[in-house]
């Protein structure tokens, strides 16, 4: 196991993918009894947008060999059990899905003894090795090995894998020490007081998890320690790569650039960390002049080479410095392309407005050279669409969505249909108090959230157990027991009758709009323009308010694909709703090829003369093409020409 950046087995890991490439390796890769000829390293797809994602937490999701330790669908602060191989056994049902990438939760090695709480893999200790709990047996060699096999049983049924990665923090590695000589575990929502530069000492953990007298600031040598002690790898045995200021207090939405502090016990690394300054010359000589993020960088170029994994999903990213994030999104493409992996993909947690996302995704980031991220996970939208298809916000929110984005992404857009490229879209996910499908939220609710969410611009992701109706944990006595992430991380294979049901209707409407998606390039790449609706036929204008219209068309060359959204939860609509002019030249006739409820159904496009349009600006009147709809309450149609 690699143990520095400078190991021999970590540098040649990195060298033997590139020469993998460069001879265009291949695997035979035995699925079901079937071999499978698998081009090694695995070659990126030619474009995200042609992937939806599915999002699981490995100690929630599936064990084939043991229950789940906790009641299943019961807050439980500890791990569950979740194993690489319990998900290996359910590949088949993420790709009968129709999903085309599968998002991973942390896989590297957590501090102990606090892994059994830190099961959500976000408090790193070795930013190299993965962590012996996922395996069969829970050594970390299986778990090496069973990692290996199950990417590359993804890549044989033709799955990306994308990690899930932090470069903003790890786990509890050291403790602080007080002015009086108290050792202090957990910096308990604090601030330190005095300057920069006037940091508390620690006491590096050991592997029993206790602050060692003897190791108050300085490490012994690495050789000294086991691989339970401190952090890893030994790069990182140094306490000035480490903010050491304690927790954080800001976290303003809007704030640009970077907060430092730690999260909770996991300690901030100091991403920004220059050694150019005078006193860092071996620094420097061994780092460059950044060498917490050349730290980074390279170790994730390893994982990426010994796992030939797909993409990374960069955990807080709003809270490390963006020069810093350009520059590791500009390393991860750089050593993807030296491996075949033309589209390595990176996307970020940027947990904010527009604005501050754009700081650090695509070209023009940050002012400086290069290209950022790739993508960013799509907080603008997340904070509106749940509420819009639920009734309970106002469906022009949408629309203003992506009015603002038009403006926010200007430098970066040749066409505005290019703007899903950069973000991934989503209804919930781990760190929210309650799913999409709330214990009282209808399923046609959910199920329209969904066909608004295929249907936007953006890379689509769902979050496991949406599709089995998942709602959030219960208390003993079977009431609901939300408000906290804790609530919507049920361990899934511990679900009754049946956990992972192909039959379920949630599951049928996702793998219909996969299927939709895929058949429709309109859906990935379409030109966005919401429409105008009318329900008397002659005046039209955008819908507004709570159990509104939500109406737009995408539209690549001259193929428009219509979508019609009733979020009134209680009455139907029939209306018409605007269409593209140019194409409908000829009046097209269009069908329902998604509906949430079951509809079926065609219509044809009629010119109407005398329209009149209501917009902030005034009234006009003109001809417009319209397509007559009919829609029951809470169902959303995509409408496409016959």
């Amino acid at each position: 196991m690699p143990t520095s950046i400078t190991s021999p087995d970590l540098l040649e890991t990195i060298s033997a993918a590139q020469t993998a490439a460069a001879q265009g390796q291949s695997k035979n890769i035995n699925v079901n009894g079937q071999q499978i000829k698998v081009s090694y390293p695995f070659p990126s797809p030619g474009d995200w947008r042609d992937c939806c994602i599915y999002f699981l937490m490995l100690d929630r999701f599936a064990n084939a060999l043991a229950a789940p330790r906790g009641t299943w669908n019961q807050i439980f602060k500890r791990r569950q059990g979740g194993t690489f191989k319990g998900v290996e056994g359910q590949l088949g049902y993420i790709a009968d899905l129709g999903t085309k990438a599968i998002w991973l939760s942390p896989v590297l090695k957590n501090v102990k003894p606090d892994v059994d709480f830190n099961y959500h893999g976000y408090g790193a200790q070795d930013f190299v090795n993965v962590d012996g709990r996922f395996a069969s047996d829970g050594t970390r060699a299986t778990a090496e090995m069973e990692l290996a096999e199950l990417v590359e049983q993804a890549h044989a049924r033709g799955l990306y894998v994308i990690f899930d990665i932090v470069l903003n923090h790890g786990g509890r590695v050291f403790d602080y020490v007080r002015p009086e000589g108290v050792v202090q575990m957990f910096s308990d929502g604090q601030v330190m007081d005095g300057p920069l530069g006037d940091e508390p000492p620690i006491e590096w953990v050991n592997g029993l998890g206790l602050p060692w007298g003897d190791w108050r600031d300085q490490l012994p040598a690495p050789s000294a320690l086991s691989v339970d002690d401190a952090v890893w790898p030994s790069d990182f045995q140094n306490r000035l790569f480490f903010r050491r200021r304690g927790t954080t207090l800001t976290n303003t939405p809007g704030a640009r650039g970077f907060v430092p502090g730690d999260f909770g016990n996991m300690r901030q690394l100091v991403a920004e960390y220059d050694a150019s300054v005078a006193g860092q010359e071996a620094l420097r000589a061994s780092y460059g002049v950044a060498p917490v993020m050349t730290i980074l960088i390279r170790a994730y170029q390893y994982l990426m080479a010994k796992y030939d994994v797909d993409g990374y999903r960069i955990d807080t990213v709003k809270y490390v410095y963006p020069d810093g994030v350009r520059n590791f999104g500009n390393a991860m493409r750089e050593y993807g392309l030296s491996i075949g992996k033309q589209n390595f993909f990176t996307f970020g947690e940027i947990y904010d407005t527009e604005q501050t996302i754009e700081g650090f995704v695509g070209r023009r980031t940050g002012g400086g050279e290069g290209f950022g991220i790739d993508a960013a996970l799509d907080f603008p939208l997340f904070y509106v669409l749940p509420a819009v298809a639920k009734g309970l916000a106002g469906v022009e929110t949408i629309r203003q969505v992506f009015e603002a984005r038009k403006q926010a992404e200007l430098g970066q857009l040749s066409s505005h249909g290019e703007a899903g490229r950069y973000f991934v879209s989503f209804l919930d996910n781990h760190d929210q108090g309650q799913r999409i499908q709330h214990p009282s939220t209808p399923r046609e609710q959910v199920t329209l959230a969904l066909g608004l969410l295929f249907a936007l611009q953006g890379i689509p992701c769902v979050y496991y157990g949406t599709e089995q109706g998942l709602s959030g944990t219960r208390k003993p006595d079977g009431t609901p027991d939300l408000g906290t992430n804790e609530s919507v991380r049920e361990a899934l294979w511990g679900k009754t009758p049946v956990a992972f049901d192909e039959t379920h209707p949630t599951y049928q409407n996702i793998k219909a709009l996969t299927a939709l998606r895929s058949s429709e390039p309109a859906l990935s790449y379409g030109r966005l323009y919401f429409r105008e609706v009318s329900g008397n036929g002659s005046d039209f204008g955008q819908s507004s308010g709570n159990g509104g219209i939500v109406a737009f068309s995408r539209i690549l060359v001259d193929r428009e694909v219509l979508v019609v959204a009733n979020t009134n939860s209680s009455a139907g609509f029939s209306g018409s709703v605007i269409v593209d002019r140019d194409i409908n030249a000829t009046p097209k006739r269009m069908q329902v090829a998604f509906s949430n409820l079951g509809t079926n159904g065609a219509g044809t496009v009629q010119q109407i003369r005398a329209a009149r349009i209501y917009t902030a600006n005034g009234v006009t009147t003109g001809a417009v093409e319209a397509l007559p709809v009919v829609l029951a309450s809470s169902e959303v149609q995509i409408l496409t020409p016959v």
